[in-house]
């Protein structure tokens, strides 16, 4: 009975991350008053937690520090804009140090080494959509002055 209930939960967890992701998706085209932040940031949440595969109590325990380590990861980008090599050294020494927590909760320098690459990814991905979407834009327009 124990067995079917973890299962249960574990799969109502991942339901909910991806239809929280699902539905990010769907609003990152239409804007938003916050700029679309919260729906970014629940694409971001959905994406990361099945690259890294994060199990209930995983997800559990590593979203807080991922939280602080993104926060400091901004602040020294903002702090040491004017000096990139400066900004450069501080994201290392904050993932430097972050690595061991996420080692901790992941369980592996492997599982821990690809949060910062799932991290790069999700970039990659949203800058690509992003592009996408400017060039549909395009088309649109460029099809709306074809039809006049």
């Amino acid at each position: 009975m124990q067995t079917k209930n973890n299962g249960m939960k574990k799969y109502l967890f991942f339901a909910m991350i991806f239809f929280v992701g699902l539905s990010s998706f769907g609003k990152l085209q239409q804007p938003d008053v916050n700029g679309g932040i919260g729906n970014l940031q629940g694409l971001k949440i959905a994406f990361i937690t099945k690259q890294l595969a994060l199990s209930p109590d995983e997800a559990q325990k590593f979203w807080p520090v991922y939280y602080n380590y993104n926060d400091e990861i901004v602040t020294v980008k903002k702090e040491k804009k004017d000096d990139v090599l400066a900004a450069e050294e501080g994201v290392l020494n904050v993932k430097k140090r972050y690595f061991a927590e996420f080692k901790k909760i992941l369980g592996s320098d492997q599982r821990a080494n690809k949060v910062f690459l799932t991290d790069r990814e999700f970039g990659e991905f949203i800058k690509k959509e992003m592009e996408n979407r400017q060039k549909l834009r395009a088309q649109r327009q460029q099809n709306k002055l074809n039809q006049r």
